[in-house]
């Protein structure tokens, strides 16, 4: 079973599918939308597209594990993402992954301002990869 991560942010939701035996990190990219029914649309095409059978959604909390406004929105985006799929949603803390991912970015000699165009992609291979681990 192919599993979704999802890295939902405002301008850009970052997108990283497993393979088939749901070991590997297999596809991962950028999806520019900012509106989240057009986005819920587009991610299910792919689920159904890709044969996706479990969504890992990055829940966003404050440094002292609260939530905030952010993780109400990604909570209203689970909701609709599993009305629009039939599947469940994990959610996965992905407190600094985006540090993380620029941290990468710049070790593999990427430009700063050329960062915004992969870093959610990168943001959401690392939480699905630490969710295959996590299994």
């Amino acid at each position: 079973m192919r599993i979704m991560a999802i890295d939902y942010g405002d301008q850009r939701i970052g997108i990283a599918v497993s393979d088939a035996m749901a070991i590997l990190v297999g596809d991962a990219w950028t999806m520019k939308e900012w509106k989240m029914d057009r986005a819920v649309k587009k991610i299910a095409e792919e689920v159904k597209a890709r044969g996706v059978g479990l969504l890992v959604l990055g829940l966003p909390k404050n440094m002292d594990g609260t939530e905030g406004e952010r993780a109400a929105i990604s909570r209203e985006f689970a909701a609709k993402l599993t009305e629009a799929t039939g599947l469940e949603v994990k959610f996965w803390d992905e407190r600094r992954s985006s540090v993380e991912a620029h941290a990468i970015l710049h070790a593999n000699g990427r430009k700063e301002k050329d960062h915004r165009k992969n870093v959610d992609a990168v943001a959401a291979s690392l939480m699905l990869e630490g969710y295959l681990r996590s299994l």
